[in-house]
């Protein structure tokens, strides 16, 4: 059954304030700076919005960072904890947050569609300067949030660079991966998509552009030189499917079908992703019905067997 989701996201640096902005006026040009920047997309009506990295804070305000922190308090969450409740989104994005017995942490925030607080991600991979120059401290999460749309995992910045996060996240099973980052990535976004089999979005800080990826690591929607913003729909009720074995099964599911069974082979990959676009049936009871065998089955099917009929010393 189809379940589709309209997510926005964007490429755009905080406002950046003058010496001898007052914390109070800085966090007013924030809060200004994102009230235009969401107007722009919230006629799309997203399902959910993601902001790039440190969104709460203006740019080059970190030599008087705790003074802005103790002016901001809550007032950027509660704005936008008002747009999400009007608007009837989910919004995520990064914030330096303060945590029990003075510890600070980079953290990813998902409100949701009350502007409650959905979940939090403390990002795990610091990188060293942010420890030592803003006493970020190191998270210990593993979190993957539940929403009324499916599962959220959440991957900050310098994150993106550690096959062990990666591996992580992939175990959680998610629908959706939100990154939110300084840094670009580059192919790792789409080997982040991939591994994680899942719908990957980036919103960056600093280097652009942002994009929403599918699965099979093709570039689904982009911002651009022209614009800092992009919106997509996509279709979370997929699955990837390998060649072997399931050719002949996935046409006589098409040729079934037709147009409620999406279909994209990116080519070279050798898997394919499959979408139910029905109202009357999921992507895994045609799966069922046709015997499909997953990516991930097929590939478990194939090293158990290697270990079963292989040589010893290389399984």
């Amino acid at each position: 059954m189809s379940r589709y989701i309209t997510v926005s996201t964007f490429s755009t640096v905080p406002p950046a304030v003058t010496d001898g902005t007052s914390p109070d006026d800085a966090v007013g040009h924030v809060i200004a700076h994102w009230q235009a920047q969401l107007a722009r997309v919230l006629p799309q009506r997203p399902d959910l919005i993601l902001l790039p990295e440190i969104a709460d804070m203006p740019t080059g305000h970190q030599a008087d960072l705790a003074p802005y922190l103790c002016s901001r308090r809550g007032q950027v969450r509660e704005f936008l904890a008002g747009v999400a409740q009007k608007h009837r989104c989910y919004i995520g994005y990064t914030s330096l947050q303060d945590g029990e017995g003075d510890v600070r942490y980079n953290t990813m925030l998902l409100l949701d569609r009350n502007g409650r607080l959905a979940g939090s991600y403390n990002k795990r991979h610091v990188v060293i300067d942010e420890h030592e120059d803003w006493d970020v401290q190191y998270g210990n999460d593993d979190v993957v949030i539940e929403c009324d749309f499916g599962r959220v995992a959440c991957v900050i910045c310098f994150d993106i660079y550690f096959d062990e996060a990666r591996r992580r996240v992939a175990e959680t099973r998610p629908d959706l991966v939100l990154f939110s980052s300084m840094v670009h990535g580059g192919l790792l976004q789409k080997s982040w998509a991939y591994d994680c089999r899942a719908h990957f979005v980036a919103a960056l800080h600093i280097m652009r552009p942002s994009a929403i990826i599918a699965p099979t690591g093709e570039l689904i929607a982009t911002t651009t030189n022209y614009l800092d913003h992009v919106t997509a729909s996509i279709n979370l009720d997929c699955e990837l499917y390998h060649l072997d074995h399931n050719r002949p099964r996935i046409e006589a599911a098409r040729a079934k079908y037709g147009r409620q069974l999406a279909f994209c082979d990116p080519g070279y990959l050798g898997a394919v992703l499959l979408s139910s676009e029905s109202d009357e049936r999921t992507m895994t009871d045609i799966a069922d019905e046709f015997e499909l065998e997953s990516l991930d089955d097929y590939l478990h099917r194939s090293l158990t067997h290697q270990r079963e009929h292989g040589d010893p010393g290389q399984c």
